[in-house]
């Protein structure tokens, strides 16, 4: 089984920064992208931004220019550094991530989530 545990999220002021982390466990042979989702109340989850292994990076049109993804592939870990944080990124924020397994079969898996609250 392999599992991702996000941490970093919480409470923050318009305007104000947070880190969030995604570290993989597993039988992991190799992981191919990571990227971050988030699912706001009554809306659904959308793609924030993503990374592949080789460190290429897209981002939602939203978040450009303030949130930053970067990975550490020696931990298996992926962050998303988000700054001038709005009242309209507060959501559930997801790790997802596309790895190779011990028996080489191609996976996708998801976090548990983590929130990320923006007050005005």
């Amino acid at each position: 089984q392999v599992q991702l545990v996000e941490s970093g999220g919480g409470l923050v002021q318009a305007g104000g920064s947070l880190r969030l982390s995604c570290a993989a466990s597993g039988r992991i042979f190799s992981i191919n992208s990571m990227a971050w989702y988030r699912q706001a109340p009554g809306k659904q989850r959308e793609l924030v931004g993503a990374i592949t292994r080789g460190g290429s990076t897209n981002y939602a049109d939203s978040v450009k220019g303030r949130f930053t993804i970067s990975r550490d592939n020696a931990k298996n870990t992926v962050y998303l550094q988000m700054n001038s944080l709005k009242p309209e990124d507060t959501a559930v924020y997801y790790c997802n991530a596309e790895y190779i397994d011990s028996d080489y079969v191609v996976r996708r898996v998801w976090g548990q989530g983590t929130l990320v609250t923006v007050s005005s």
